[in-house]
């Protein structure tokens, strides 16, 4: 392990003195060869997808790892976005003169070497290494042994631009040791690895949380809410909310609870009712919900969990205040929405809300690194420093300062 991080950090310093139109022309590559190896990653999807089968992985998951030649050329194509950003190392972010004549500038730099644990998703390997490639960083991958034929395969393909290009391979890298203590000697390795970005389940999240000496960003779960102010536009409260929650039942920025405005209630619940029946959505309410519609009880248990599963629960509240107040109470400070044509009513929720994202009159499902121009995110950074929300290539940059003299002593 010791051996193959310390590749990898001397592998990263080599990207410190390549132009950044070097490194789009090599990320441009690695696009068009994913593409052109479409067939042999769908073959080692097909792998991973049976061994899904067998072991009874979860339907939420099985639509996350598989791949098919559309979502390939979705992969190629936010690496193709990720090239033509501009370059986020070397800017200069700000600068000044001293009272001692000393100039200054703040620069940004590369973090160093990346660790990223993830599951399930095996875009997530493309996508992460192109942003480290990017950003002039090294990574060293770790994805969840379901989609270990299809990470292998595509990471075999990135790599093999990498040597084609005289670059060391080990500018992107997969954990060899993928177990547990694998992992747990990962985010111990502050020698060699400068920044560990896990995504994944709540047990991981805590787990490297809890473990690691390596700075952790963490990607955690996503408990996210809509709510339906009194003064929304219905229609588009009933479309908000449906694509929300079942455009892409599995993800983290999928609404898991729809608050309703007690004033609105009798009126909008039974056609959100229809409208998510329609879905096939399983639908649990309070009591209150439940005096206007037909569906289960939701208990606090309900409120605090991350389904990713076409699975909704509603809730009736007292107006702004109150539906703050169970955001505060439930939320994981991912992404939150208020659908309202109420300007104050905005503004309160805006500035009351303590999330990475927090929207008005649309919908969660914008969460994501391409949806906001980044091409492509790392994951949701849920952290308060360093990087928050989608985090892309300026999350992967840290600054450095230079400082010109000419002769001055103190």
């Amino acid at each position: 392990m010791e051996q193959f991080l310390e590749n990898a950090k001397s592998a990263s310093r080599v990207l410190a003195t390549m132009s950044g139109s070097e490194r789009n022309r090599i990320l441009r590559e690695m696009a068009q060869a994913l593409r052109n190896n479409t067939t042999n990653i769908i073959a080692a999807n097909t792998i991973d997808m049976q061994i899904a089968l067998d072991t009874n992985l979860s339907s939420s998951l099985k639509e996350r790892l598989m791949l098919d030649a559309k979502r390939i050329d979705n992969m190629a194509v936010a690496i193709e976005e990720i090239a033509a950003l501009k370059d986020p190392v070397g800017r200069v972010i700000e600068g000044w003169v001293t009272d001692a004549n000393l100039k200054i500038e703040k620069v940004s730099i590369p973090i160093g070497v990346v660790g990223i644990i993830y599951e399930s998703r095996p875009n997530v390997t493309s996508d992460t290494a192109a942003l480290c490639f990017k950003s002039s960083n090294g990574c060293v991958l770790k994805g969840g042994k379901e989609a270990e034929h299809s990470n292998n395969a595509i990471a075999q393909v990135l790599q093999n631009v990498l040597t084609d290009n005289a670059l060391p391979k080990e500018l992107i890298a997969l954990l060899p040791d993928s177990s547990r203590e694998g992992v747990a000697k990962l985010i111990r390795m502050d020698k060699y690895v400068d920044l560990i970005v896990p995504r994944g389940g709540e047990a991981l999240i805590q787990f490297v949380s809890q473990n690691a000496s390596v700075p952790v960003v963490k990607h955690d779960k996503g408990l996210c809410h809509t709510y339906i102010d009194k003064d929304a536009n219905i229609n588009n409260a009933i479309a908000i909310a449906l694509n929300a929650k079942v455009q892409r039942p599995g993800v983290c920025n999928a609404m898991e609870t729809l608050l309703i405005d007690a004033a609105i209630a009798s009126d909008i619940l039974p056609k959100l009712k229809e409208a998510f029946d329609e879905a096939k959505t399983q639908l649990k309410g309070c009591e209150k919900t439940q005096s206007f519609i037909h569906v289960a009880l939701a208990s606090d248990d309900d409120f605090n969990t991350e389904y990713l599963a076409n699975i909704l629960n509603i809730k009736i509240v007292e107006g702004v205040m109150s539906a703050i107040e169970h955001i505060v109470r439930f939320g994981s400070g991912h992404s939150e929405a208020i659908i309202t044509e109420n300007i104050s009513a905005a503004e309160q929720f805006l500035n009351s809300i303590d999330a990475a994202c927090v929207y008005v009159n649309a919908s969660t499902r914008f969460t994501d690194g391409g949806a906001f121009g980044f091409g492509a995110e790392v994951g949701i950074s849920t952290n308060k420093l360093h990087a928050r929300g989608p985090m892309g290539v300026e999350g992967l940059t840290t600054y450095k300062y230079k400082i010109y003299g000419q002769g001055q002593i103190r």
